[in-house]
């Protein structure tokens, strides 16, 4: 098949080529995925020390198979022994997704349960286990005799045991209905396995019956805006499967389901998201630094002019190490001479996000409501990204762990009310939900910027709070006016909040936060700093700058000015 059979590699993919070949001559024994590191997650809730072991070994997979599939005079023994190794493996699923007796799950609830699916650890139908499913059908696809046919019937049978036939048993998998990420990835990773393995039948029909609906709603999770209000990170996971499904489904079927409106917008979702230079709006449980496959965007931008990749990301970006993405960046990437622009101002109705760029900072903040996908309580929050740096800063996702996903979700700092720039009205956080939402009141692109307004009342519960207003104007030379405007029924006592990685400075009446963005303050203020752990389970330290100012009984406005310093010794610069 075409995505298994790779062209010559241009001089582009020359460092990605070398990453391969090093990840490929590493002759180290495979970590080992034994009983303590599988039981690891369910003793202590730890996901990372299991998950580093089972994705060194993913990656050691894909380069050997990257490798044998670019040189067809390739040894292909060890990749043999990796793809019987993966074979012997308990189950390709994480640990936290499975869910067996005494044992729970760390994903939000209801995510995957083999047990009350009928399904035991080992056809835990996952995204891991389908993404493996599928790396393991192309490899041996794409290998034919060059494999030994023992290796081949194995894997091939062990395919259909652990993935396929639960794909093709009418009993509902935990996943479907989600509307997320886990609907094309399951499926369309499962559903690429289907395609590759099995001969025309009824049962492979059935399957991709039941993927079709899977991508349908995993669409109709999005907007008419194309936003993923999981962020750039999951667009790359979600989007990226749909696309490859999509794509293999067209070459076998005919059906297009590319051919869509919405699918054009999605398609253009990560540069309206952009803040420059590689950086994109970190909202909800994203990073401001994902990495973008660049085989995807070549496909992209020949189908629906969306920019080529700026980059090529090495084949350590993707720390998952997903074969479908590294090979699609192998088959599809084409050089582009063109050179990408982003518009000033970006504005996503549906997740109501707003990105306005000017030449050496950009301002970003977001509505929506508070029970989206991989949710954060964060209406009204906001960034400035100046010359590369966010300072007044998202702080994205935090490290996942069983809690992250649980009823304690709050409790981390990473999605909580406290590590975002919100106002603490009475004391009282925002509040989760889906009726906890912000409405927008105005949007309007200005020539010199942008104004933004947000209904933040229903966000909060507090008695005598009768509406919030937060009103943002933003002038692209680098100036920020913030109003909150407060009606009450009483005197309320607020805490103005704004987040930085970066240590605040407070003297001369000002707040200053890496020498590069000052906020004016007329009265005292308090600075905390909170420590966690990021997606990556690095330390992670979050400077909250704490103002507080009273609402009197009525209307009153509260604005607060940022301005950024712009450079001196150069031109300002187009942020692109």
């Amino acid at each position: 098949m075409a995505e298994s059979v790779f062209p010559p590699v241009p001089g582009q993919l020359t460092s990605l080529s070398n990453d391969i070949a090093a990840v490929a001559a590493d002759d180290a024994p495979l970590p080992v995925l034994g009983f303590s590191a599988y039981n690891d997650f369910f003793v202590t809730g730890n996901r990372m020390r299991f998950e580093k072991r089972y994705f060194r070994r993913r990656a050691r997979l894909n380069a050997l198979a990257a490798q044998a599939l670019l040189d067809p005079d390739a040894d292909v023994s060890r990749l043999a022994d990796v793809l019987w190794a993966v074979c012997d493996e308990h189950t390709w699923a994480l640990p936290a997704h499975i869910h067996s007796p005494g044992r729970l799950s760390a994903e939000p609830p209801g995510v995957q349960s083999g047990d009350r699916e009928g399904w035991g650890a080992e056809q835990t139908l996952d995204l891991f286990a389908a993404e493996t499913a599928h790396a393991l059908a192309e490899i041996v696809t794409g290998l034919g005799p060059r494999l030994d046919p023992l290796v081949s019937q194995r894997v091939r049978a062990e395919v259909d045991r652990r993935v396929l036939t639960p794909l093709a048993d009418p009993r509902p998998l935990a996943w479907e209905g989600f509307g997320n990420n886990w609907e094309s990835v399951c499926a369309g990773a499962a559903g690429m396995a289907a395609m590759l393995l099995l001969p025309p039948s009824d049962r492979l029909s059935s399957m991709l019956a039941r993927c079709g609906k899977a991508m349908d709603r995993f669409l109709a999770g999005y907007g008419d805006d194309g936003g993923c209000p999981e962020g750039v990170d999951y667009w790359v996971y979600g989007f990226g499967y749909f696309v490859y499904y999509a794509v293999m489904l067209h070459e076998q079927t005919g059906v297009d389901l590319l051919d869509d409106p919405k699918v054009a917008q999605i398609a253009a979702f990560p540069h309206k998201a952009a803040l420059g230079g590689g950086a994109y709006a970190p909202f909800s449980d994203a990073s401001e630094r994902p990495w973008l496959p660049a085989g995807l965007l070549s496909r992209l931008a020949e189908r629906f002019g969306t920019p080529p990749p700026a980059v090529i990301p090495s084949f350590h970006d993707d720390h998952c190490y997903r074969w479908a993405h590294l090979a699609r960046t192998l088959a599809w990437y084409r050089p582009a001479s063109a050179v990408s622009t982003v518009a000033d101002s970006d504005f996503l109705p549906d997740l109501a996000w707003v990105v306005d760029r000017g030449p050496d900072a950009v301002f970003a903040a977001k509505g929506g409501h508070n029970d989206e996908p991989h949710n954060h309580l964060d209406l009204g929050a906001f960034l400035l990204h100046v010359r590369g740096r966010t300072v007044l800063a998202d702080l994205g996702a935090g490290e996942y762990t069983r809690s992250y996903f649980s009823d304690t979700r709050y409790d981390h700092l990473h999605p909580s009310a406290r590590a975002h720039s919100i106002p603490v009205v009475d004391d009282e956080l925002q509040l989760p939900g889906a009726a906890r939402l912000a409405t927008v009141v105005r949007h309007e692109v200005l020539p010199d910027g942008v104004a933004f307004d947000l209904d933040l009342t229903a966000a909060y519960e507090v008695d005598g709070l009768r509406r919030l207003i937060r009103r943002f104007r933003w002038w692209r030379t680098g100036r920020l006016e913030l109003t909150d405007v407060v009606t009450a029924d009483r005197p309320l006592p607020i805490t103005e909040v704004f987040v930085s990685r970066y240590a605040p400075v407070v003297a001369d009446a000002a707040v200053r936060w890496d020498d590069t963005v000052t906020l004016d303050v007329d009265r005292p203020v308090a600075v905390d700093a909170v420590e966690a752990t990021d997606h990556h389970g690095r330390p992670d330290v979050a400077y909250r700058v704490l103002v507080p100012v009273t609402a009197p009984a009525g209307e009153s406005a509260h604005t607060f000015t940022f301005s950024v310093r712009l450079r001196a010794d150069r031109p300002l610069r187009r942020i692109a």
